[in-house]
């Protein structure tokens, strides 16, 4: 219960700072999933100067041994200057500080501490780098045997992944398009028209959606929607002990698991985002008939002269590795989730905006790459 969860309230007073202590500060709760992380997360962002704070433990429904010595810890083994307290709450703080020694005083973070903490994400990180290469590896070696055996490849797994990651993406997809492309071509009209300029909303429009909008709302999509169900799915595997049973019988994982995936992703990407272009020009079409008077007949064919068609090729091959990114990074954190439930949430949401960003790296890098071709 949310009422039980030991907790502190910080309330910035004229006068000073008041800390209040809330909920059940024993040893089970402070025990239980999650709240001990939570408290000494909000402990952690306690002013520097706590000696000088009001406490006030009077809003306590209990409080043990337990969590009168981790209070006691929190305040260095010292008594602050002022503390409300009930009769029995003091005299169990007092007869924990009887036989607890005191603790020197918290000193001030000092540039040598924020250097250790970044080697310490650093080094944090170089695991999953290694990790992301090893996956790389194994999926290029299970390509060539593919490729050697193309009879005894895991086609069903590759033909239900295409089902569930393109076709049954595809109203999202259109719908978010669709309406992106209304909105769009709404904006703009309303700036041409004050310059004249009408015409070259085609120009804007067919340049955004074909060459960057459509591939990236598709792949953002896809990110949020088969990208975390990858993970979770692999995720389910770890929990359920299903990884641990196929590496018993010999069924090679990156073979069975990452390979359909990713060859399903590389090949469904590049027709999503022609879907949500599509869908995104329909919408701008539409917009640019009613708000500015355009025919949907002129809006065609003026598309295909002002729209150089390598802006279609350039976006489906970067719609090719967007897809290859985003399988592998689900695949990534759901072979690196632990058998527990807070694990798997986790995983899920990180593999989710690690995905995100590195389809917006990617489409950085693509635009400064290839800036010259079909502008």
């Amino acid at each position: 219960m949310e009422e039980s969860k030991p907790r502190i309230a910080i309330e910035h007073m004229p006068g000073g700072v008041r800390v209040q202590l809330l909920g059940r500060w024993n040893a089970g709760n402070l025990a239980a999933r999650g709240n001990w992380q939570d408290l000494q997360f909000n402990l952690g962002a306690l002013p520097q100067d706590w000696r000088t704070c009001e406490w006030d433990l009077r809003g306590l429904l209990r409080m043990d041994h337990v969590g009168a010595q981790l209070l006691w810890n929190t305040w260095y083994r010292q008594w602050p200057d002022t503390v409300q307290a009930l009769a029995g709450q003091r005299a169990l703080l007092e007869r924990v500080a009887q036989f607890s020694s005191v603790l020197p005083p918290r000193r001030a973070q000092t540039a040598i501490d924020l250097y250790l903490r970044l080697g310490a994400w650093v080094i944090r990180r170089e695991e999953h780098i290694v990790g992301a290469l090893r996956l790389v590896g194994q999926l290029l070696l299970d390509l060539l045997q593919l490729l050697r055996a193309p009879r005894n490849g895991p086609w069903r797994d590759i033909s239900g992944n295409l089902y569930r990651i393109g076709a049954t993406a595809l109203p999202i997809t259109a719908l978010v398009g669709f309406l992106i492309g209304v909105v769009l071509a709404y904006l703009m009209a309303q700036q041409l028209r004050q310059f004249g300029a009408d015409a070259f909303i085609v120009n804007i429009l067919g340049v955004s959606l074909i060459r960057e909008l459509g591939p990236v709302l598709a792949a953002i999509l896809i990110a949020g929607r088969s990208g975390s169900a990858i993970t979770a799915q692999i995720g389910v595997m770890r929990v359920t002990e299903e990884l641990d049973a196929m590496k018993v019988m010999g069924i090679p994982q990156g073979f069975r698991l990452v390979l359909p995936r990713a060859i399903s992703m590389a090949v469904a990407m590049p027709l999503l985002a022609v879907w949500t272009t599509l869908a995104a020009l329909l919408g701008g079409i539409l917009a640019a008939d009613m708000v500015m008077g355009l025919t949907p007949g002129y809006f065609v064919t003026a598309l295909a002269k002002v729209v150089q068609v390598s802006n279609l090729w350039l976006a489906m091959g970067k719609s090719v590795v967007f897809g290859l990114l985003i399988a592998l990074i689900g695949c990534h954190y759901g072979l690196r989730i632990k058998p527990n439930t807070q694990s798997l949430g986790e995983g899920t949401t990180a593999s989710v905006v690690t995905s995100i960003t590195m389809v917006l790296l990617v489409d950085a890098l693509f635009a400064v790459v290839f800036k010259d071709i079909g502008i």
